[in-house]
């Protein structure tokens, strides 16, 4: 993506799905999958074209690298982002962090900027995170 300011709103939201996986450094295959399960199934993505995710991936680790590369990112989400899909961001950024059954301190601080930065108010915060680990419960 050459052209960052015209990302998509689920170019957004793969942007933070991807930046949470990344946030530890360590992109574990389960959240890979757990990206591409739901770009693939998710009714959000129904008209998503799955060959950008490769380019908005790329955009993403371009941003990591630069000094004030988060607040560029914040600043491309809420640009992109129609306020009514924040709790979706937020709840597809806490299915990915919780798809591998761990969760470092880097990606717990990076879902704490994301609930920040998206506005999402705490007791809907709770729901979501406790969606997430009951969907990604181990028997």
């Amino acid at each position: 993506m050459s052209d960052t300011s015209s990302m998509s709103p689920q170019d957004a939201l793969v942007a933070v799905m991807v930046a949470c996986s990344a946030a530890d450094q360590n992109m574990r295959t389960a959240e890979l999958v757990a990206i591409q399960r739901m770009v693939n199934h998710m009714p959000v993505f129904a008209d998503y074209d799955a060959d950008r995710t490769r380019r908005v991936s790329q955009t993403v680790f371009d941003l990591f690298e630069e000094e004030d590369g988060l607040d560029a990112l914040f600043g491309l989400l809420r640009e992109a982002l129609p306020e009514r899909l924040f709790e979706t961001a937020y709840a597809l950024a806490c299915d990915v962090v919780t798809a591998d059954g761990r969760h470092s301190d880097v990606e717990l601080r990076m879902l704490e900027e994301m609930r920040e930065e998206l506005k999402i108010d705490r007791l809907h915060a709770v729901a979501i995170e406790w969606g997430a680990r009951v969907r990604h419960m181990e028997p």
